[in-house]
C-alpha cells in the first residue's frame, strides 16, 4: 500500500509517498481502507516542525480520515466488513476527561496518522459515520467538527438565542457557525475578507467584521451583541486576538480557546477576573461526543463545507493549498 510520510521536519517538501506492507488487525483492532483525508492547520505546523521537534520519524501525517471497514480482529463487535467510518483524533480516548495517557494517543502527531491507503485503529478510537455524508465530508468531522461541537455544544452549554463570535472562516469556525444556527444562536463572524464574510453571511452568519479594517473589532462586536457583549467566543487565533475576543464577551461569558494562528504575544489577564469570563481550552474532543455530534449531524442532515479535493497524488498540492489561506472551509484529500 501507499502511505505519505514525514522524513523530514523542514516543510512540506519533507512529506514523501511510500510504499509499505499493509497492516493486518490483530485482537480488538479495526482494519479501514482509507477513502478521504482532511488537512487541519496542526498538519502545517506538523510538517514545518513547529508543533514539536521530538516527533518519531518517520510519521505518517493527518490526524482526519474517513474509510469502510475491510476486516476486523478477534473480539470486535461493534464492526464489520463493509462499515462506512472514521476514526477519531484521540485513539484513546473513548469518554470522560482528557488524561495524560490519552493525550499521547492523537493520530498525525504522537502516532502515524491518516494519510495512507490502509490503516488499522484500536476499535475503541473508532465510529461510525452518518449515512448522508460522502466520505470527502466525513472525513472533515474528526478534528475541525469535532473541536466546535466540543466549545460550544459539551463545553459551552449553547442555549437557543444565544450569541457566538467566530473568528475566520477555516474549519473549526464554519463548523462552529453552522452548529451556532441549529442551535439557534445569532453568529457574528470575523475574516481579512470581504468575500468570505459574504460567504460565512449566506451560511447564517448575521453580522460579518473585517478585522484588516477594523483592528478594534471587540469594541463592534460587542456593539453589535446588544451592546453588552456576546454569549461565546470561538477563539482560534490564541494570544494575537485574544484581547480583542475579552472586549467582544460578555459579562459572565464563556471564551473556547482553541487555536494559535496568531503566534504568541502578551495577554493581560485582568478582564478575564473582572468580567467574570470562562476561558476553556479545547483539545478536539472524545468518541463519545464524537458519536453523540454525529447523530446532530444526521438528524439535522448538515454537510460540511468542502473547499476543494485534491487526489491523494497531489497531497503536497492540498498542503500548499491550506498554507495559502485562499480555503473557505476544509481541504480535503481523495484517496483511492
Amino acid at each position: 500500500m501507499k502511505a505519505y510520510r514525514i522524513h523530514r521536519l523542514n516543510g512540506i517538501d519533507g512529506i514523501a509517498l511510500d510504499n509499505l506492507p499493509s497492516p493486518e488487525p490483530g485482537p480488538g483492532e479495526v482494519s479501514i481502507r482509507v477513502r478521504a483525508v482532511s488537512l487541519n492547520y496542526r498538519d502545517l505546523l506538523v510538517a514545518k516542525g513547529v508543533y514539536s521537534r521530538n516527533l518519531p520519524l518517520p510519521l505518517i501525517p493527518t490526524s482526519d480520515g474517513a474509510g469502510e471497514v475491510i476486516e476486523v480482529g478477534s473480539g470486535v463487535t461493534r464492526f464489520r466488513p463493509g462499515d462506512r467510518v472514521a476514526g477519531c483524533f484521540f485513539s484513546g480516548w473513548a469518554d470522560g476527561p482528557l488524561t495524560e495517557v490519552a493525550s499521547k494517543t492523537a493520530h498525525g502527531g504522537a502516532v502515524d496518522g491518516m494519510l495512507v491507503e490502509e490503516k488499522v485503529l484500536p476499535v475503541e478510537g473508532v465510529v461510525k459515520i452518518p449515512d448522508h455524508l460522502s466520505f470527502e465530508e466525513a472525513a472533515t468531522l474528526p478534528c475541525a467538527g469535532l473541536t466546535a461541537w466540543h466549545a460550544l455544544i459539551e463545553s459551552g452549554g449553547l442555549k437557543v438565542g444565544e450569541s457566538v463570535l467566530i473568528q475566520g472562516t477555516g474549519g473549526v469556525s464554519l463548523f462552529a457557525l453552522q452548529l451556532a444556527r441549529l442551535a439557534g444562536a445569532k453568529v457574528i463572524v470575523t475574516s481579512s475578507r470581504d468575500d468570505k464574510l459574504q460567504r460565512a453571511c449566506d451560511l447564517g452568519a448575521s453580522e460579518g467584521i473585517n478585522y484588516k479594517t477594523t483592528p478594534e473589532w471587540g469594541e463592534v462586536v460587542r456593539e453589535k451583541a446588544e451592546g453588552i457583549g456576546v454569549d461565546h467566543v470561538v477563539e482560534v487565533g490564541g494570544a494575537g486576538t485574544l484581547g480583542q475576543s475579552l472586549k467582544a464577551v460578555k459579562v459572565g461569558g464563556h471564551i473556547a480557546l482553541i487555536g494559535v494562528l496568531t503566534g504568541g504575544g502578551e495577554v493581560n489577564p485582568t478582564p478575564i477576573l473582572m468580567k467574570n469570563i470562562r476561558v476553556q481550552g479545547i483539545y478536539v474532543g472524545s468518541r463519545a461526543m464524537f458519536e453523540s455530534m454525529n447523530r446532530a449531524i444526521e438528524l439535522h442532515q448538515l454537510r460540511p463545507v468542502v473547499d476543494r479535493v485534491f487526489p491523494f497524488d497531489d497531497a503536497r498540492g492540498a498542503y500548499r493549498h491550506l498554507e495559502s489561506g485562499a480555503h473557505f472551509g476544509k481541504v480535503v484529500v481523495q484517496v483511492g
